[in-house]
């Protein structure tokens, strides 16, 4: 299956397959040392290959950047159902199959840009929300639309412990999960997605910061009130529902103006960050908005 393109991105700006898989920086250019960025600094250290290879964010699975590739592999992905409720004219419990079955599946290469102020280019394999959304049929009161992660507390070790509040949960407003850019994603780069970034399926949301995307989900929900969004509950001074990547709006301990981009090597420069990530096609859904209290 050919990628298909969105803005100015082709396969030479993916970045490379290890280098997604592990969420971790790495020198591409011969000879040269290992670096990443530890999350919520700028400043870049020297990292085994090993460190490399571990380095992700799940925090069902632990809050150490190693903790989700050695755990994640609990993770029980076998007879997954989704959840559908709300304002809906087909609710029930679907099966993958059931869900997406028969619907388009496309491979896009996306920009990935991370509140932290580090992006990648990541090839997805996904469908359209919207088509799934016209699947379960939406009723004409429904304003947003709600998602939860799996809980499994006997293979999650941030669940027992009770890291932050579970399950994990995020959402959107209709005009924003209807955009054809919004995908739900059930691979990467031609493969089934890996535990550790949310098998078997999560959502994409490439104009938002990464949190937004929430991962394994099991339940969708469509409502007419503002859904609950984890990191906003945990911190709304540091994380709104838009959550819209913005770098005309600093989070309160960093500037979002720029980015790291992620394999760019150890004397690359910062990049600016983009409004939307660069996905100006959105920009007409905030119309009148005040984004920077509507962050």
């Amino acid at each position: 299956m050919a990628f298909r393109w969105k803005n100015d991105l082709t396969e030479k700006d993916i970045t490379p397959k290890q280098l997604w898989l592990n969420r971790r920086q790495i020198i591409a250019a011969a000879g040269a040392s290992f670096v990443g960025m530890p999350a919520l600094a700028q400043s870049l250290e020297p990292n085994t290959l090993s460190d490399i290879r571990s380095y992700n964010n799940y925090y069902e699975f632990g809050t150490g950047k190693e903790d989700p590739a050695q755990n994640a592999h609990k993770l029980d992905a076998s007879n997954w159902t989704i959840k559908v409720d709300g304002l809906v004219d087909n609710p029930g419990d679907y099966s993958l199959d059931d869900l997406l079955g028969g619907l388009t599946v496309e491979e896009r290469i996306y920009r990935f840009r991370c509140v932290e102020a580090w992006s990648m280019v990541v090839p997805w394999n996904g469908v359209e929300l919207a088509d799934v959304l016209d699947r379960v049929g939406v009723k004409s009161s429904a304003k947003y639309v709600a998602f939860e992660t799996v809980v499994q507390p006997d293979n999650m070790i941030g669940v027992q412990r009770r890291v932050i509040p579970f399950p994990y949960v995020e959402g959107l407003r209709l005009d924003e999960a209807r955009h054809p850019l919004a995908l739900l994603a059930t691979g990467i780069y031609g493969e089934p997605m890996a535990n550790q970034n949310g098998a078997p399926i999560r959502l994409v949301v490439p104009w938002k910061y990464g949190f937004k995307s929430i991962k394994s989900i099991v339940r969708i929900t469509l409502t007419d009130k503002q859904p609950p969004a984890t990191w906003n509950l945990i911190n709304a001074r540091e994380y709104g529902f838009y959550s819209n990547v913005n770098p005309n709006v600093s989070h309160p301990r960093w500037s979002q103006a720029s980015e790291r981009r992620i394999g760019g090597g150890l004397f690359a420069s910062r990049q600016d960050t983009l409004m939307f990530n660069g996905y100006d096609e959105v920009a007409s859904l905030y119309d009148g908005m005040n984004l920077a209290e509507n962050f």
